[in-house]
């Protein structure tokens, strides 16, 4: 896939959230969307984004958008993550990588001389009408949640 840039028509996707409901984007229209796609259930870096998003979700909730996690991990992993540190947003499983592919998130990465695939640390925001309104690439998870949050804003 190639990139996604602001304006372009946001993928469909389908899947299943931690516990098994499922979940497109054109189930979502009409809502603006914070996609926010992160490697690994439970890690550091993850952990303090969806945790972020977390302590900001009741914010994002009166500016009219709804928060989903994305990584490629199981079902059973994400209700863990989820309970572990009271997550109140759905995390969707893409086991497959299908979301990631869509979203051209899936980077070779390249870890203490080893080189794999993984997903870089990328959220969109797509807006009510199904477009993208906002791409955060390569996140620094520091400060990110209040920038997503001013996109939201913007995208109204």
């Amino acid at each position: 896939m190639s990139e996604l840039h602001v304006g372009d028509v946001a993928p469909n996707f389908s899947s299943v959230d931690q516990d098994g409901q499922p979940v497109s984007l054109a189930s979502l229209a009409g809502k603006v969307v914070v996609l926010y796609f992160y490697p690994k259930d439970d890690t550091p870096g993850c952990t303090k984004e969806a945790c972020a998003f977390r302590d900001m979700q009741s914010v994002f909730a009166d500016a009219g958008a709804v928060i989903y996690g994305v990584s490629r991990d199981s079902a059973d992993a994400h209700q863990k993550f989820r309970a572990k540190y009271t997550l109140n947003f759905p995390l969707l499983v893409d086991e497959d990588s299908q979301i990631c592919e869509a979203y051209g998130v899936l980077k070779e990465k390249n870890m203490f001389g080893k080189t794999s695939i993984g997903i870089e640390r990328t959220t969109f925001v797509i807006d009510a009408a199904g477009k993208i309104a906002a791409v955060f690439p390569k996140v620094k998870v520091d400060g990110h949640a209040d920038e997503v949050l001013a996109a939201v804003k913007a995208a109204q």
